[in-house]
């Protein structure tokens, strides 16, 4: 157990986006707890190692936890304190003995399409518009990405487009783009923002061509449950906004019981005291769609809850749930 002297370790992955997600805590907590030493701890996680099989095969044919479950390991025996993930990755089912005890404030939520160097567009992307956000990809093209999210919703747009899994961290996934292994490759916003790669970016795919994944663009930082100490830290970085919105999120994903590679989009955003909650399922191949918007008074985490549970009853009712469990 930490005392108020002790380092504080911080478990990660060790690609060079996990890296700059750990250091950017780092910071956060070193302005938190300024007599407190903070340590990294990089590990390796299936999801890293294994850089073959679709991430959908993983994790025991789930795809679940294949990037996190190490991660949480060094806590529970005590090789780090806290542990930082993407949101995005961190299964909404809790681990015994851990808790997501803190939320920074969120980085950019949105999607990004990827052309080759030195291919242009010439066309406005930042409006979200299905005409302007596609129309550049001739028919047929190959899009890189193994995101079934991502696909669906592409697909419910143009059913003409074709995909192949792109594996390997960002770096690698942009050279085997501009070495022409696909004609488009889709990634999150935040990871290229953060990486200093935003030049790269050819256009945002925006509401309501996509919505993107629960919690994209945040970060999640867990303890054990039982260490008051670094929960007390913890608690200091926490963005309360990012938190209610994130909490909706990740409810609407727990509800459906869906995993966090589903074909599922949310996308929050606020309206004065208010939050909007919008979600999106679709089967695989983008024929089936089904939406729900909510908006609610969200002032504490049982108000988000509720209103994640809301959006994601009104899906159920619809026959959401039906085709998850079916895909």
């Amino acid at each position: 157990m930490p005392n108020d002297f002790s380092p504080i370790r911080i478990a990660t992955r060790a690609s060079r986006l996990a890296l700059w997600q750990a250091e950017h805590v780092r910071e956060l907590l070193k302005s938190a707890a300024p007599d407190r030493a903070v340590e990294i701890v990089p590990l390796s996680t299936i999801g890293d190692r294994d850089k073959v099989e679709p991430l959908t095969q993983l994790g025991g044919g789930s795809g679940v936890g294949v990037f996190t479950r190490e991660i949480q390991a060094s806590l529970l025996d005590g090789r780090a304190d806290v542990a930082v993930h993407s949101l995005k990755d961190l299964p909404t089912e809790a681990v015994a003995g851990l808790m997501l005890a803190a939320v920074p404030p969120r980085g950019a939520m949105f999607d990004a399409l990827i052309l080759p160097l030195g291919k242009k567009t010439g066309k406005d992307w930042d409006n979200g518009s299905r005409l302007s956000a596609l129309g550049c990809l001739p028919d047929g093209a190959c899009v890189g990405s193994g995101s079934p999210r991502r696909r669906a919703q592409l697909l419910h747009q143009r059913p003409d487009l074709q995909f192949v899994e792109a594996r390997g961290n960002v770096e690698t996934r942009l050279r085997k783009l501009d070495e022409g292994q696909f004609d488009a490759l889709v990634l999150a916003e935040a990871g290229l923002t953060r990486l200093e790669l935003a030049g790269r970016i050819s256009g945002r795919l925006q509401p309501p061509l996509m919505l993107p994944a629960v919690g994209q663009g945040a970060l999640g930082i867990e303890c054990r449950g039982d260490d008051v100490t670094t929960r007390e830290v913890l608690s200091r970085v926490t963005d309360q906004a990012t938190l209610f919105a994130v909490l909706a999120e990740r409810t609407v994903l727990s509800t459906l019981r869906a995993g966090c590679h589903a074909p599922l989009g949310v996308w929050t955003r606020p309206e004065g005291a208010s939050l909007r909650l919008t979600a999106v399922v679709l089967s695989l191949d983008g024929v089936q769609r089904f939406e729900s918007e909510r908006l609610a008074a969200v002032a504490s985490d049982a108000d988000a809850i509720a209103l994640g549970r809301a959006v994601a009853e009104d899906l159920q009712s619809q026959g959401a749930a039906a085709l998850l469990s079916n895909q």
